[in-house]
């Protein structure tokens, strides 16, 4: 059952007297159990994974020896489990038909503690302060387990060779362990007794170790027998060929480890050998219940070892913002017995996270090529949790952003666009990837920033969640290419003559005396004014400095913090000298100077409320009762 770590086997006197053999554990043996049963697992439960595991690799083990050798101890037995359980006695009894044990081999593998193996293990440890698992898995110390819960642990064994003694391992962990011949001829493979101590008796209890079962064990490949009751009834299909599983398989299998009552939206079934041996099965839902205001989801996808349950929840296995995918990641390469605490510290399960998001991602392009409406459907439902990981995760930043969809000023209202379409439509040169962010289509139209740039045949991608401001300070540029808003006081336009302008400019002499009009009169909400090249219909707009806040993040912070007064609005004011507005305020400033300030307050009221960037409407509308009073007298 548990298999030799090592193919030098000591030379170990042969018994074959009644007499027990005796020996004595080293003196490292307290440690090295202390280590075992109070650092390397999590719960006491797992004795039952560590030992079922065992159990299965003995099998397997025992299935490909019969490839190669046909004298072959008791070779009608079946390939299976079988584990029992007395209340009375307060004993879990696990057996298996594999390979079995010689002697020479129990002294190996569990007499390991008490060899040599036991002092490297300890100062592999010692020089380890985060214990990883790839030193636990070097030793195998599974076995010992046991005696977490158990204060007599008894081993019965026949190996598969047909000369072999049938043979008895008894230990209490502590004191050493004795060898001898059993009185009766034993069946080939192991059984393993635990004699339980009285604080863990729940384990004693049929119920419960069928619970530890269909948690950890439920994908074992070979039948796992409670009685006449097989409990391990579900295929491990992550192992299996792609066009060896049924689309039903799959979706019944999501539904199982998923529990879940829908079909999966989509799934990736991959392999690998390289850099780490893998099997995947991943699943997106075809909901978001995060949507459903429900709270955030819980990690769904599982790490295995060969079919054997590490974790249903392991931190770290993938990034936080893939938290919506369903499913297993079944690694060969991750120790068996690693725990939950070390999950974090293990190099390969970091390894796994990159490996597996990458694929991931990649497998999302290809969807998203091959089904436009589909992944429209798939975005519609859980975009945010690429934006996401946009903000939060540089290492993918750019994978993600291939993912993200958008509409445009050259798509029609409804239809999405990406980064990659985008610059199929740049114009020749163009060395910006410009864009605006507004609570829809109409309001970002409507508004004073397109002008300019739709006048000069440049595309401007339009943003619509709320996160995308915040998503858009992470994502700087694309493909090399800078992203700017197309309401950046930063935003730089050449002069281009195909931009229709109606109207005379105001002369540089008219547009001074208008900007000191204004900055006297608005001074405390404005930081400067000038004529700038982006308007073409519009009189006016307001811009944010590089160091303000933008309207979204100003929503954004009200709604985090509903009871805290933000900073007062202060803009960049940008005029159009053509405009008659501007004509008309730059005349009244001398003609009607109480007339010329009401306007003055409302234009800029205006293009704040444009820009998403008034608090209060009261002054707004109180203001443009008086300018409809003194037009009408006029």
């Amino acid at each position: 059952m548990v298999q030799p770590k090592s193919k030098e086997i000591p030379d170990y006197p042969m018994t074959t007297s009644a007499t027990p053999e005796k020996r004595e554990f080293q003196a490292e043996v307290s440690q090295v159990l202390d280590i075992v049963i109070n650092s390397l697992y999590t719960d006491k439960e797992i004795f039952v994974r560590e030992l079922v595991s065992n159990a299965s690799d003995a099998l397997e083990k025992l299935r490909h020896t019969q490839l190669t050798e046909t004298d072959i101890y008791q070779p009608e037995k079946e390939l299976n489990i079988e584990i029992s359980v007395d209340e009375e006695a307060k004993t879990v009894t696990i057996s298996d038909h594999g390979l079995g044990m010689t002697r020479d081999e129990l002294h190996e593998n569990l007499g390991t503690i008490a060899h040599s193996g036991s002092k490297a293990f300890v100062k592999a440890l010692e020089e380890s302060q985060q214990k990883e698992s790839s030193l636990i898995g070097q030793f195998g110390v599974g076995f010992y387990s046991a005696f977490m819960v158990a204060d007599e642990v008894t081993v019965y064994t026949h190996s598969w060779k047909t000369d072999a003694e049938s043979l008895v391992w008894k230990s209490d962990g502590k004191t050493g362990y004795e060898i001898e011949e059993s009185e009766e001829e034993l069946d080939r493979g192991t059984r393993i007794v635990l004699k339980l101590r009285e604080e863990n008796e729940e384990f004693a209890k049929e119920d419960r170790v069928k619970q530890i079962l269909e948690n950890y064990s439920s994908f074992v490949s070979f039948p796992i027998m409670i009685g006449e009751e097989r409990v391990n009834k579900i295929e491990a299909i992550w192992r299996k060929k792609k066009s060896e599983v049924t689309d039903e398989e799959y979706n019944e299998f999501y539904k199982f480890s998923a529990k879940a009552f829908d079909d999966p939206r989509y799934r990736m079934h991959f392999s690998a050998d390289m850099p780490l041996e893998l099997n995947a099965l991943l699943f997106v839902p075809t909901e978001n219940t995060e949507l459903w205001g429900m709270g955030q989801m819980e990690p769904g996808v599982s790490l295995y070892c060969k079919n054997v349950l590490i974790d249903d929840k392991p931190e770290g296995l993938l990034p936080e913002w893939l938290r919506f995918l369903r499913g297993v990641i079944d690694s060969a390469d991750i120790p068996l017995n690693i725990s939950r605490e070390s999950m974090q510290d293990s190099s390969l399960v970091r390894k796994l996270n990159r490996v597996v998001t990458k694929r991931f991602l990649k497998f999302l392009d290809g969807e998203a090529k091959d089904d436009a409406d589909k992944y429209k459907e798939f975005y519609g439902k859980f975009s945010r949790f690429l934006k996401e990981g946009i903000v939060v995760d540089f290492e993918h930043r750019e994978a993600l952003a291939k993912l993200i969809r958008f509409e445009s000023s050259m798509t029609e209202k409804g239809e999405l666009t990406s980064f990659e379409d985008y610059q199929t439509r740049a114009k020749d040169g163009q060395k910006k990837i410009y864009y605006l962010v507004g609570p829809d289509r109409a309001a970002i139209e409507a508004g004073p920033y397109l002008e300019a740039l739709k006048g000069r045949g440049l595309e401007v991608i339009y943003f619509f969640d709320t996160i995308d401001d915040y998503l858009l300070q992470h994502l700087n540029e694309v493909d090399g290419k800078q992203l700017i808003s197309a309401a950046s006081a930063g935003l730089e336009l050449e002069d281009d003559d195909t931009v229709a302008h109606e109207g005379e400019t105001l002369s540089d002499d008219e547009l001074k005396l208008l900007y000191e009009f204004l900055e006297g009169e608005l001074g405390e909400q404005i930081e400067k004014v000038e004529a700038g090249k982006r308007l073409v219909s519009s009189p006016a707009a307001v811009l944010v400095p590089e160091s303000g806040m933008s309207a979204q993040m100003r929503q954004m912070m009200k709604a985090m913090n509903p009871d805290e007064e933000l900073p007062p609005v202060k803009v960049d004011l940008e005029i159009n000298p053509r405009h008659e507005l501007i004509h008309g305020l730059s005349a009244a400033r001398e003609s009607n100077p109480d007339l010329a300030k009401l306007i003055a307050a409302q234009m800029l009221d205006n293009a704040l409320l444009s820009a998403g960037l008034l608090d209060d409407r009261t002054a707004l509308i109180n203001r443009g009762f008086e300018i409809m009073e003194a037009a009408i007298k006029k």
